[in-house]
């Protein structure tokens, strides 16, 4: 090794010792005869005294030194002296004494600086993403990302689980997503697909009898970034045998409370996790992902809507529209500037418009109202008793604001989702150390696709009806409850998960709703249902997303923070230039050809 001992681990046991170090300049400062610098490695930091008098040559060498060179030091350890020791490093009671100084490489200046938590275009960030891993922050979210899946692979090791790799080129099959594909040069016109996730793999797993598997799984789709999503992302993917749905919430909230009680101790949690029904978690929150760290729960307000002269509710009413609301509390004094600007939040997300109400009447109760002192864009379309009966079924105290959204159930749901997330965030509701963990149950087996015309799979075509609801399958499919679940946190989906089907003829009954010929579903699901009929195990699982987990974690605003070498939100690669063009000879090879979108429009 080029060095002894990390920089970060010298602590004052080590004065005396003559130690060498390596690693980089953090940061030079000269002070006339005395050259100080701090060295860093993955460790920390260490300060290095370079002084002429004890070693002239390595003294001069470091009057070179820049930021981000990458040197070898040795020297002596010793004691800083008294009112010069630093509280803000870990080895800010010791430093070396150089005796000796090599230069290991020389660096360019930095695209930006690595000592300094400084904002810096992502972009750029990314194109020099080796250097941007050096920051601290960033290499503390690699050294977290570390531990957690260290402590889920030895925590399901130690409930017997089994690693399993499965294959990454395999057949493009629908999972709710686009696939990215990959052509086959020895079948020219045949394509692999990159896995959206191991779905049908886990269940063979579970067919050949392995009881329980795991994987950290890559996982690849072809849909648009954001925050919370890229193309290319990893999970947690676990499956087990003969279990039910509560066998597998239970496995999934022992591993996360543990993982916060072992890594996270400073992090607030509810154990056990709260439950609640899809039903209830779009009733109350209008969404199947709540933020629960605060309340503001939604409230059906037709009833209250059909009592007021304002035509726009009556009509949405009439046309089986819904008009929903909450309160947001102490905000009964928000200006109109600010109630446009709520609206236009919610107009962005699909809402037709926004109607807010400040209860301000004379004393603490709502219940005598003061309409001269009420706020709202609707005011002349109010009543008194209108206004009570809003407040009275929001729960809005004097001084609250109503927020009502009115319109077409899925839209309206959407919006007033975002807006109570939004304020809540604005409020200062949300505690930023609380993971609010809950599990989500009863999803719907389907859903009605508008636009097609047809039923589409809530979750995935795999998941197994709850007792009692196979036999809407023929007749009614938009009333079977499936056993499914999802893992929620903090208005976030950490993980999904189901009971999976295990008999062919209910599987293939549910392709038969989903609109898949016997053609389709021999070509795309063959090797799966013929796997049912070799003794198929009930079997259920879950897939915690592990980018998404470790962003709550940590604080950050985007996986991309917590991702190595990410994407771009516009599904670019600055490092690599990807994607990109190549050669004609490998697309020969592979019997493609590329033809621009304008040749082909001529």
């Amino acid at each position: 090794m080029l060095k002894d001992i990390s920089c970060g681990a010298l602590r004052s046991q080590d004065i005396g010792k003559s130690l060498t170090l390596a690693g980089w300049v953090h940061r030079r400062r000269d002070h006339g005869n005395l050259i100080f610098i701090d060295l860093r490695d993955r460790g920390g930091l260490v300060q290095v005294v370079f002084n002429p008098e004890l070693a002239e040559k390595a003294h001069e060498i470091a009057q070179q030194l820049r930021n981000e060179w990458v040197i070898q030091v040795s020297g002596e350890v010793s004691a800083r002296p008294e009112g010069t020791v630093n509280e803000d490093m870990l080895s800010g009671a010791i430093e070396v004494y150089a005796s000796e100084l090599t230069v290991l490489n020389r660096s360019l200046t930095p695209p930006f600086y690595v000592n300094e938590d400084t904002t810096v275009d992502e972009n750029v960030r990314l194109k020099y993403r080796y250097v941007d891993l050096r920051r601290e922050v960033m290499k503390n979210a690699m050294i977290v990302r570390h531990k957690v899946v260290k402590y889920i692979r030895d925590f399901l090791d130690s409930q017997g689980f089994l690693e399993i790799e499965t294959p990454i080129l395999i057949k493009s099959t629908p999972e709710g997503a686009r696939d990215h594909i990959v052509p086959s040069r020895l079948y020219p016109g045949n394509f692999y697909a990159l896995p959206q996730s191991p779905q049908q793999l886990k269940q063979l797993l579970m067919v050949a009898g392995f009881e329980k598997y795991f994987q950290i799984a890559r996982c690849f789709r072809d849909e648009d970034s954001r925050a919370d999503r890229q193309p290319e992302f990893t999970q947690l993917d676990l499956e087990m045998s003969f279990v039910t749905q509560e066998d597998v919430l239970s496995l999934t909230e022992d591993l996360f409370s543990g993982l916060l009680e072992t890594l996270f101790p400073d992090k607030k949690f509810m154990k056990p996790f709260p439950r609640l029904s899809y039903e209830q978690s779009m009733e109350d929150y209008g969404t199947d992902k709540p933020d629960l760290r605060f309340e503001m729960k939604m409230s059906d307000l037709g009833n209250s809507a059909k009592k007021t002269e304002f035509n726009v509710f009556h009509n949405v009413l009439d046309n089986q529209g819904i008009v929903k609301g909450f309160a947001a509390p102490g905000c009964g004094e928000f200006t109109r500037g600010q109630i446009d600007e709520l609206t236009e939040f919610v107009k962005e997300r699909g809402a037709s418009g926004l109607i807010a109400i400040g209860v301000n009447g004379p004393g603490e109760s709502v219940e005598s109202v003061d309409m001269d002192k009420v706020r709202s864009n609707i005011t002349r379309f109010l009543t008194p008793e209108n206004v009570k009966d809003f407040a009275i079924s929001t729960g809005a105290a004097n001084g609250d604001l109503v927020l009502i959204v009115a319109g077409e159930p899925k839209s309206t749901n959407a919006a007033l989702a975002a807006l109570r997330h939004e304020m809540g965030i604005r409020l200062g509701l949300a505690d930023p150390d609380m993971m609010f963990f809950a599990f989500v149950t009863d999803f719907p087996l389907f859903e009605w696709n508008l636009e097609e015309k047809k039923w589409d799979a809530s979750h995935h075509a795999f998941c197994m009806p709850k007792d009692g609801f196979g036999k809407y399958l023929s007749n009614d499919p938009g009333k079977v409850i499936a056993q499914s679940y999802d893992l929620v946190c903090n208005g976030l989906e950490m993980a999904s998960g189901s009971i999976r089907v295990h008999n062919r003829e209910l599987q293939e009954d549910i392709f038969e709703v989903l609109g898949y010929s016997r053609e389709e579903v021999s070509e795309r699901f063959a090797q799966l249902l013929d796997a049912f009929e070799y003794g198929a195990p009930p079997h259920g699982g879950i897939a915690p997303g592990i980018d998404r987990l470790l962003m709550v974690l940590t604080g950050k605003d985007s996986i991309r923070d917590v991702i190595a070498f990410p994407k771009t939100q516009s599904q670019m690669d600055p490092l690599f230039g990807a994607p990109s063009s190549v050669e004609q000879s490998q697309l020969e090879e592979l019997h493609l050809k590329v033809v621009s979108l304008e040749a082909e429009d001529n």
